[in-house]
């Protein structure tokens, strides 16, 4: 059970419904549910539950009293994933049963009807016996629900195929009973003609088996699409580790670990839950949260994410989150949550199937009425209102978007994409300009040696082996960026730090002198004019320049910046082909902005732009009229990323950046930006396709049925035919790159 409570004291809760067949069923529990004062429901048929927010003075209990009071089951999912899983599989496998069952009686009932050869004396009364158990056993699913429908006064798709399988059964039953279609030498085909006549002679025994069965093999092929669809989710939930070896080597379950316990990871182990690294360097493999194929460095300090593999050292790690709080579980949250939302199409169509059945019903009867009106008989009449309630069902439409969402979604989060609800698509479609964040979105974040420029005849390894062993005694962000690129080991003596200048010691013997030039020029030790024209150019590109120099002159100048990311520039290309415009904003000064935008390729610079600045600049674009999306990944970024119409948080940004966005980039990476847009229009394009054919079929079958063009079993194949097509359409969505 997934429960919060918010602060009027009420709460949210998340029901697993059963006994849905189609989108009328949902929409019929939405509306129970929602009838409920201070109650806000959104029932979802593809994943067949049910997210629910409630006042204080209703209970969960009251909840699934109220689903029961409709006719359908509800309960609170606490068994966990593996339990609903197996409830699943149960449903799947009975389901299965069933259709094997009535596959093998309703073959032999069609091909008698179909080919006259194989009709002997008293072939009827053996189609009777065969489609019996068909029509009673494998059509008991929907005669209870339509019963359960009747009782509560409303119809659903299980109304529409009992009473046309029922009609077409008793139709036949009576014709040989009271009619001559038990006479010895009885003969006919699966056509119906279109012809006058009382009908007394004809059995449809026929299209009452083979309707259940076409049905029957749909609802399968449905339903065990609907599990391929949600695979991603489940393979998401499975992922992380069962067991942990804690520090004193007790091997323990996940379960009894808790924050702030040291845990040993070896080898070849998944890492159990989040944590920091105390101990040990490794590479990590990550793939499986961020779609990343390389192993990431890690070391002392360092955070990892549970489920992820380490690969090859060992590891002693410190556990910050557990349970439900870890990365994997937030990620499992939001595609679930995402899955459980409706887009603004899928409402509509929800609103059709709801009163979908009715109107159905009243053709039919219209139907029957009209030919039987016309003088063309009851055989006519009886087959076009029977195809009529067969073709019509609305599983197609309550299928189009959710299965179309848990298929993207789930993708996504195998990428590393994690889409926070179906009105981000909406967004991400009419999005025509990208707002970028430059420090850690567009570059790394992190100072990064750039350069080493030296006097005449000094060696640059040298140079950068002396200040790295100074700078490896100091905790500045400059001082670090030169110590691990230089990574040296070398002693430091007579250390000492000059504030607001730079450092100082000896290393090897050498009095060295690292930090601004004035320091050095303390010490007389002026900077050549070749380094002083490097330091001039470093600056201009905003570039942080230090001085460098030891034994009573100035050897070397080094540039440190705050590096582009690799694929940033590849990034930016790959956004403007699809058609934004990105813009770089940034609280850094207008040197520093203007020369990582050049590097990447953009134009459009706002700099020295402080957190609310940021929110006014996504307003003006808003007011020119434009959709804007925002990438960010800090503090000073999260009131922009919910001011914008799409909001796009890095992942390794901070959790606040994270929670005010639309999507979050698990990986960190400026090209999965470009990749989760490319994604969100997909999926939106497979739901609107999905409608599209959806509808087109409803508007072209149901007049065809009604002019008897369409037999009804061939009406039952169709639209078993068209709720598989919905479904094996999104499953297209698995093989996005």
């Amino acid at each position: 059970m997934t429960t919060t409570g918010p602060s009027d004291g009420g709460g949210e809760v998340e029901l697993a419904i059963g006994g849905m067949t189609c989108a009328s069923c949902a929409a019929r529990i939405e509306r129970k549910l929602n009838r409920l004062d201070g109650v806000t429901a959104a029932v979802n048929y593809a994943t067949e539950k049910a997210k629910v927010s409630y006042p204080r003075d209703v209970s969960p209990a009251d909840l699934v009293a109220e689903v029961r009071k409709a006719g359908y089951t509800a309960r609170l999912p606490a068994a966990g994933p593996a339990r609903e899983e197996g409830r699943e599989r149960d449903g799947l496998a009975t389901l299965r049963r069933r259709l094997a069952v009535s596959t093998a009686l309703s073959v032999p009932v069609v091909a008698l009807a179909m080919v006259p050869a194989l009709q002997f004396d008293g072939w009827q009364w053996l189609s009777l016996c065969l489609a019996a158990p068909v029509v009673v056993y494998g059509g008991r699913p929907f005669h209870e629900a339509a019963w359960t429908n009747l009782r509560h006064g409303t119809a659903t798709m299980d109304t529409l195929v009992s009473l046309g399988t029922l009609a077409a059964f008793g139709w036949s039953l009576w014709t040989l009973l009271f009619g001559t279609a038990g006479m010895p030498g009885m003969r006919h085909d699966l056509v119906f003609p279109l012809t006058p006549g009382d009908g007394m002679g004809n059995v449809y025994f026929e299209a009452a088996a083979g309707v259940t069965t076409f049905i029957l093999a749909g609802r399968y092929f449905e339903a065990r699409s609907k599990r391929r669809a949600g695979a991603a989710l489940r393979a998401l939930l499975s992922m992380g580790a069962k067991e942990v070896t804690l520090a004193s080597g007790r091997l323990v379950p996940i379960d009894e670990l808790a924050a702030g316990d040291l845990f040993l990871v070896r080898p070849g182990e998944k890492i159990a839950t989040d944590g920091v690294v105390e101990e040990g360097s490794s590479a990590v493999d990550v793939s499986m949260l961020t779609g990343e194929s390389v192993p990431v460095e890690v070391r002392p300090g360092d955070t990892v994410a549970g489920a992820t593999v380490n690969t090859s050292g060992r590891l002693l790690v410190r556990a910050t989150r557990i349970g439900s709080d870890t990365q994997l579980a937030q990620m499992a949250r939001l595609v679930e949550d995402a899955q459980n939302g409706k887009a603004q199409v899928q409402r509509l169509a929800d609103r059709i199937s709801g009163v979908f059945v009715p109107v159905v019903i009243v053709l039919s009867l219209s139907t029957l009425g009209l030919w039987l009106g016309t003088g063309n008989g009851a055989t006519t009449a009886f087959t076009a209102a029977v195809a009529v309630l067969i073709i019509a069902c609305p599983c197609a439409l309550g299928l189009a978007t959710p299965t179309a969402l848990m298929v993207g979604t789930g993708r996504g989060a195998q990428l590393g994409i994690l889409i926070k609800g179906p009105e981000v698509l909406e967004s991400t479609r009419e999005a025509d300009t990208v707002v970028l964040d430059k420090t850690g979105t567009v570059t790394s974040g992190k100072m990064t040696l750039k350069d080493v420029f030296t006097a005449e005849g000094e060696d640059p390894r040298e140079v950068l082996r002396l200040a790295g062993a100074l700078e490896s005694a100091s905790e500045h962000p400059i001082a670090r960026a030169i110590a691990r690129a230089a990574g040296s080991t070398a002693g430091v003596e007579d250390f000492a730090n000059v504030e607001g200048l730079g450092v100082q010691g000896v290393v090897d013997g050498h009095a060295v002198l690292v930090g601004r030039p004035s320091l050095l020029e303390r010490w007389s030790q002026r900077l050549p004019d070749g380094l002083e024209r490097e330091l001039g150019r470093a600056r201009a590109r905003g570039e942080s320049v230090v001085a460098v120099g030891w034994d009573g002159r100035a050897r070397a100048v080094l540039t440190v910046a705050d590096a582009v990311k690799p694929t940033s520039a590849e990034a930016v290309a790959a956004l403007r082909r699809l058609g934004l415009r990105p813009i770089l904003l940034t609280g850094d000064g207008e040197a520093v902005a203007r020369a990582v935008a050049d590097a990447v390729g953009i134009r459009d610079v706002v700099a020295d732009v402080l957190p609310a600045g940021k929110v006014e600049v996504i307003r003006r674009l808003q007011a020119e009229g434009r959709t804007v999306a925002m990438v960010g990944d800090g503090v000073n970024d999260a009131a922009a990323l919910a001011q914008a119409d799409l909001g796009m948080a890095m992942g390794t940004g901070t959790d606040v950046a994270i929670e005010a966005s639309d999507l979050t980039l698990v990986r960190g990476d400026l090209l999965v930006a470009a990749d989760a847009i490319r994604l969100s229009r997909r999926t939106l394009g497979t739901i609107k396709g999905n409608l599209f054919w959806a509808f087109a079929y409803n508007v072209a079958a149901i007049p065809l049925a009604a002019l008897g063009l369409l037999t009804p079993m061939i009406a039952g194949a169709a639209m078993a035919f068209s709720s598989v097509f919905v479904v094996t359409n999104s499953l297209r969505l698995r093989r996005f790159r």
